[in-house]
């Protein structure tokens, strides 16, 4: 990567770094990332509301090809002492969307100066976080008639600037699920005239160990209860309305579907039985992200080709990535740039991008481009 464009890369990290938006609200970040890139490229910028990409012309004839970043943050104070720390209060880049963001705008740079053989897209996608951010702007990939799409994560337990790569699923689909079961309020003292959900709620979670054996699914399924609230502190009502929060997660998404239905039917039965209303909503959805073979394929040709490590991952991750939506419509690859084994995990307050793996990610985006 060229010195000039990696110092400019660097200092607009730094700038994203203390200006961190949440989903959705990434109002600041989108217009400051288009004005780095109309002060110092000439790249077509086409803006959609709360996403937006940036395009290199080659000629109608050639390939279209995306590369795409994550741009918001997430609701956690800074904690770390940094020259360019958060501005936000409660709110921080702890998982180091800002440095994707960075990478790309520099690469952007990169493949304006230079040139390229294919017409590149450069996406910088709001709300990965919710995973409402790619379900909302993957419209972009018929749009622009996309014929390949990459993009990264950096990830800790992976050696500094090695490459992680796997085939088929890199990242575990996952939902929130949230239940709310309403009865009837009564007095303490007669609790038989109420309908008190605390009693569905608790056999609901009960019966999750039964719902996630695994001898049911072909891969591995996990339920988290992330909370329970059932009732008020007042000591003279008997609890009428109770909200059960979980967060599902599997392998694969027929199983991941499965356990959601499973789940599901086990609600209705006991809301039912009861005689409590019942609502389910689901938020925070993400699909399995699944690598198609030959763009993997290029992702570890890029990877030899300029001397860095390549880690074959065993498992998928179990976390969750709104990437996949892309590559249900175009083929495409997700891979790692690993922070260094022992360097402190995303979403952890000691945790801050580095910034060297902005050109790490650079010329593995500009090599991807070369090997089409």
């Amino acid at each position: 990567m060229d010195q000039a464009n990696y110092d400019l890369a660097v200092k607009l990290r730094h700038e994203l770094h203390a200006h961190p938006e949440l989903a959705n609200q990434e109002v600041w970040t989108k217009a400051h990332l288009i004005k780095f890139l109309e002060d110092h490229s000439s790249l077509e910028i086409v803006d959609r509301g709360r996403w937006f990409y940036a395009i290199y012309h080659a000629g109608a004839d050639r390939k279209n090809i995306a590369f795409r970043a994550d741009i918001d943050a997430i609701p956690q104070p800074e904690y770390l002492d940094l020259p360019y720390a958060s501005k936000i209060p409660g709110v921080s880049h702890k998982c180091g969307h800002e440095g994707h963001a960075a990478s790309l705008a520099g690469f952007a740079l990169e493949i304006d100066q230079y040139g390229a053989d294919h017409n590149v897209f450069f996406l910088f996608q709001h709300a990965e976080e919710t995973g409402d951010g790619a379900a909302e702007a993957s419209v972009f990939i018929k749009e622009n008639k996309i014929d390949e799409i990459f993009g990264y994560h950096n990830m800790n337990d992976v050696a500094f600037k090695a490459i992680g790569v796997r085939d088929g699923i890199i990242f575990s689909p996952s939902s929130g699920l949230v239940i709310h079961m309403e009865g009837a309020p009564s007095h303490a003292s007669m609790p038989e005239t109420g309908r008190n959900p605390a009693f569905a709620i608790a056999q609901l979670v009960n019966s999750l160990e039964d719902l996630t054996s695994p001898d049911q699914y072909k891969g591995r399924v996990l339920c988290s209860v992330i909370q329970i609230a059932v009732g008020e502190r007042a000591f003279g009502s008997n609890a009428s309305r109770g909200d059960l929060l979980l967060t599902v997660r599997a392998t694969y998404e027929d199983d991941l579907n499965s356990l959601l239905r499973k789940i599901e039917d086990r609600a209705h039965h006991l809301a039912d039985r009861d005689g409590l209303e019942l609502t389910l909503e689901y938020v925070d959805a993400f699909p399995e992200t699944r690598n198609h073979t030959e763009s993997n394929d290029k992702v570890r040709r890029a990877a030899e080709n300029l001397s860095f490590d390549l880690v074959e991952l065993k498992d998928p991750i179990r976390s969750s990535e709104d990437f996949g939506y892309y590559t249900k419509l175009a083929p495409g690859a997700f891979f790692l740039i690993g922070n260094g084994e022992d360097y402190p995990a995303v979403h952890t307050k000691e945790y801050d991008f580095r910034d060297e793996l902005i050109a790490v990610a650079s010329d593995m985006f500009r090599e991807l481009l070369r090997l089409q």
